[in-house]
């Protein structure tokens, strides 16, 4: 099939890159090719990029927490969302993590606050603790 063959000699001019780089003509480009200076991402692409970031977020705190599951929906959001800091900033949290794996959700809500992220993350961290706190969404979802 055309398309099939299109592929592949398209992966064999461009080549094939999974970080973003400059190409010949100095533009940010990722993928086979993919100017995105010209042609940013679409919103499908942006939505698959955070799927997949959830999954890996998802199959990170599960590592971390064996009861992750059954945490509620709200505190698993509120901890998917920490978790985007990438898993080594996640596991700093040392504090917090031993306070959740003791079910000890109060003090976890104080903890995640009493951080450097959270100065730096102000409203977002406030939010998060009472997603932790209470298990409930926050009144913006």
């Amino acid at each position: 099939m055309i398309a099939d063959k299109l592929i592949t000699l398209m992966e064999q001019h461009e080549g094939v890159r999974h970080t973003v780089y400059r190409c010949t003509g100095g533009k940010l480009t990722i993928g086979v090719g993919h100017n995105l200076e010209d042609n940013p991402v679409s919103d499908t692409v942006i939505r698959l990029l955070l799927e997949e970031d959830i999954g890996h977020c998802v199959r990170e705190l599960c590592g971390i927490f064996p009861m992750f599951h059954s945490y509620g929906d709200a505190r698993q959001a509120a901890l998917i969302s920490m978790m985007f800091m990438g898993v080594g900033s996640f596991r700093g949290f040392k504090r917090m993590i031993e306070a959740i794996q003791a079910g000890d959700w109060e003090k976890a809500s104080v903890e995640a606050l009493d951080s450097q992220w959270a100065r730096q993350v102000k409203s977002r961290a406030n939010e998060i603790a009472v997603m932790l706190l209470n298990n409930t969404w926050s009144e913006a979802v």
